[in-house]
């Protein structure tokens, strides 16, 4: 499971089975309970997405080191911008580009809430388990810090420091706390407001938003 660590360790996993009722459930759409709580929230009531199996090549690099590049997250409960921190991390940046440009994050979910720590989403199986069939490593600064608005590459525990695939989160604290073994994707330059939303809706179950939160695109632009 791709997970971030500190405080509360690692993240249980679901059961098959509990994951299956849940997303069944979570498809449905259209309830009024769900869509009550979507308006409340200022989000679009949709449907959780449908489990998917993707498997890419890893990217050939293209992005340089230092150049300016913004990802654009709009998503169902608003629009946030990263700006994309390319010289400390061209690699990360280059396959985080690279996954938007290909279109891997569009309909995929935001399906991981840690209260007043992360939310975590880029995940295609939808249950935390997923990737894009590829593994990148650049490990990051070690005075790195992980605070309010910076995003980051998720890994799995074992796995070397900088290691990531295709999951992401954003800090919703002040300082999370974690050592410098995440990579670094950048920072959010515009409308944290919405990051803030998205963590807001924690739901009754372990680290499960109330509602689906979809990415319904992710743009990367240059300059």
């Amino acid at each position: 499971m791709k997970d971030v660590w500190g405080g509360g360790g690692l993240r249980v996993a679901l059961a098959t089975v509990a994951l299956g009722l849940l997303l069944a459930a979570a498809g449905c759409g259209g309830g009024s309970e769900s869509s009550k709580v979507a308006e409340e929230a200022g989000c679009e009531d949709v449907s959780a997405p449908e489990p998917k199996d993707v498997t890419l090549p890893a990217p050939k690099q293209t992005v340089k080191p230092g150049e300016k590049l913004t990802a654009t997250v709009k998503t169902s409960c608003g629009t946030f911008e990263i700006a994309l921190d390319t010289k400390t991390a061209p690699k990360t940046t280059n396959s985080f580009a690279y996954l938007a440009r290909e279109g891997f994050y569009d309909g995929l979910d935001f399906n991981r809430i840690v209260p007043g720590l992360i939310v975590q989403g880029g995940d295609p199986a939808g249950d935390g388990t997923g990737d894009a069939g590829y593994k990148i490593a650049e490990p990051p600064p070690a005075d790195t810090k992980y605070s309010k608005g910076v995003v980051a590459m998720a890994r799995e525990f074992e796995e070397p420091s900088g290691q990531s695939g295709s999951q992401f989160f954003v800090v919703t604290s002040i300082e999370a706390g974690y050592p410098p073994e995440y990579a670094l994707v950048g920072e959010v330059s515009k409308n944290y407001a919405v990051v803030k939303r998205i963590s807001e809706l924690i739901g009754p179950k372990n680290e499960e938003p109330k509602i689906p939160v979809l990415i319904e695109e992710v743009t990367i632009e240059k300059g």
